[in-house]
């Protein structure tokens, strides 16, 4: 019966499998990997294990994001996918909603804001001019109307909360967002408004070119 509700919490999010990589869709509020705690060990990766034994961790979404979720099956493709996260050879966009007009369909531009931990207030993260890491963000505006904006994003490095902390720095956060967003912007959607729709890889064996889509659920 355990199995059977495993595979019930995957079918639907399940985009590929083969002999070396899974490809899921993780809904908003699931965890992606284990957190502090017995509560917080139900998660994406914990079901696909359950599945696939030999399924591990290459990258992670935020609790709060949807979308398009890696994991590699065995070591060996472990160790080759982080290496592509870590030299930048896997192409992740997102698309979000965000409060306030950047302008009408097609404005796009660079956010290249350092960002560090906010340790009183972990795990938030904030831009930290003195002892940030560099961080850099592309964004292309989709739609404009009722006073948000509809992003596709680029993140260029892979930073925690990057994009959340990112449009918050330039006065756009992200509609739904619980841990940046105002209580006003924050209460304009039931849950964060950025969701993983586009990834695009090398397969770790083959080298075939991969790429997998999500549309936004928002």
């Amino acid at each position: 019966m355990e199995e059977i509700a495993v595979m019930a919490g995957l079918s639907e999010g399940l985009v590929y499998v083969d002999e070396h990589l899974l490809v899921l869709d993780k809904p908003a509020g699931l965890l992606a990997v284990p957190g502090r705690g017995e509560d917080k060990q139900d998660c994406l990766s914990a079901r696909a294990q359950a599945l696939w034994p030999d399924a591990r961790v290459v990258h992670r979404l935020d609790m709060a994001t949807s979308g398009l979720f890696l994991m590699a099956r065995g070591l060996h493709v472990q160790r080759a996918l982080s290496r592509a996260f870590a030299e930048r050879e896997v192409d992740k966009r997102y698309e979000a909603v965000v409060d306030g007009s950047m302008g009408p369909a097609g404005t796009e531009g660079v956010i290249d804001q350092p960002l560090a931990a906010d340790w009183p207030n972990r795990p938030m993260q904030k831009v930290d001019r003195e002892h940030g890491r560099p961080s850099t963000t592309r964004w292309r505006v989709l739609a404009s109307e009722r006073g948000t904006s509809r992003l596709a994003l680029e993140p260029v490095t892979g930073r925690t909360h990057q994009l959340r902390v990112h449009l918050l720095a330039i006065g756009h956060p992200i509609l739904g967002d619980a841990l940046y967003a105002p209580p006003e912007v924050r209460a304009r959607a039931p849950r964060l408004l950025l969701h993983a729709c586009t990834l695009r890889l090398a397969h770790p064996a083959s080298g075939e070119p991969l790429a997998f889509e999500s549309p936004a659920p928002f």
